[in-house]
């Protein structure tokens, strides 16, 4: 959230607007019932609201239709881990995303527009993996020119640490990040760079539809996660769908606007009627921005799109 846009005068949501934790669990109950297996909390930065456990809780709980707890994740900036990794784990999470951009601080603050250093966010990593997180990724957002030579160094850091390191494409996420074609670092350039220092090989997907291709150094020390949804879009095989803080409903990671669940919820709506009004939305779905992306179309990128902080990645 940068702070040219988002700065003491910008106009937050006041707590009134945003879903509490029961509707949060209705949703969710709502979203399983109809063959939803994995969940994420994401952001913003999730960890700043308030009482996170007691939803993690809540969510935890819910079953599949076959009787099968869903995949409950949740991505942090890392930041308050160090706070809240115990209550999260003790609450029934089970995996955690930790985003982290550069492991050298002037580049990490360049990426990333925050207060706290780099320290913080491996002492987050240090201290989910004390409260017994055992599935930890670490996600970089790879940009051309800005951080593209943090990927060995940061390669070197995560061996043997267990975690899996993920690189991700610059999007075009939102309208305030300063995207151009020419910042984006191809996935297949970040595995050729890796590779000139490191024997690696592919893994085969752990699920179908999984966006990450996976990769792994030959001598065992640390996987790797490919995300390349700019030059590689995998739009076809989507089966995510994103939930506002503010209840509202978005198909793709670069919507316009989303579908307004909350009135629906405040006004009284069933379960029934919420069911028949989820699976409406996604049976008609057609979104595939990734994959109309290309240098020509000006008018498209420059569509204004829903903020990343608004319904996470």
């Amino acid at each position: 959230m940068p702070k040219s846009v988002f700065d003491r005068d910008y106009a937050f949501l006041p707590q009134s607007a945003m879903l509490n934790f029961e509707e949060i669990y209705r949703l969710a109950s709502i979203f399983v019932g109809l063959g939803t297996d994995k969940l994420r909390i994401t952001g913003g930065e999730p960890l700043l609201r308030k009482h996170l456990e007691r939803l993690i809780a809540m969510l935890a709980q819910l079953r599949t239709p076959t009787g099968q707890s869903p995949d409950l994740t949740l991505t942090t900036n890392g930041a308050l881990l160090r706070k809240k990794a115990a209550a999260l784990r003790e609450a029934g999470l089970r995996r955690l995303t930790v985003s982290l951009d550069a492991i050298d601080d002037p580049v990490f603050r360049q990426m990333n527009d925050v207060e706290f250093a780099v320290s913080e966010v491996l002492d987050g990593l240090q201290a989910a993996t004390e409260a017994g997180f055992e599935s930890i990724k670490v996600n970089m957002v790879v940009q051309r020119g800005v951080n593209d030579d943090q990927i060995l160094p940061m390669v070197e850091h995560f061996r043997h640490t267990g975690h899996v390191l993920r690189f991700i494409e610059f999007m075009d996420v939102g309208s305030s990040n300063g995207w151009s074609l020419d910042s984006v670092l191809p996935s297949a350039e970040v595995i050729a760079q890796i590779q000139q220092s490191h024997p690696l090989h592919p893994l085969d997907p752990n699920y179908a539809g999984e966006v990450a291709r996976r990769w792994a150094l030959d001598d065992g020390s640390l996987e790797l996660g490919l995300i390349a949804s700019v030059t590689e879009p995998f739009c076809h095989g989507c089966t995510r769908a994103r939930l506002s803080t503010d209840g509202r409903l978005y198909n793709c990671l670069f919507a316009t606007e989303g579908w307004d669940l909350k009135t629906l919820l405040r006004n009284g709506a069933s379960d029934e009627l919420l069911r028949g009004s989820i699976a409406a939305l996604w049976e008609q779905r057609d979104d595939r921005y990734s994959a109309l992306r290309t240098e020509a179309t000006d008018a498209l990128r420059k569509r204004r799109k829903i903020e990343m902080s608004y319904i996470g990645g």
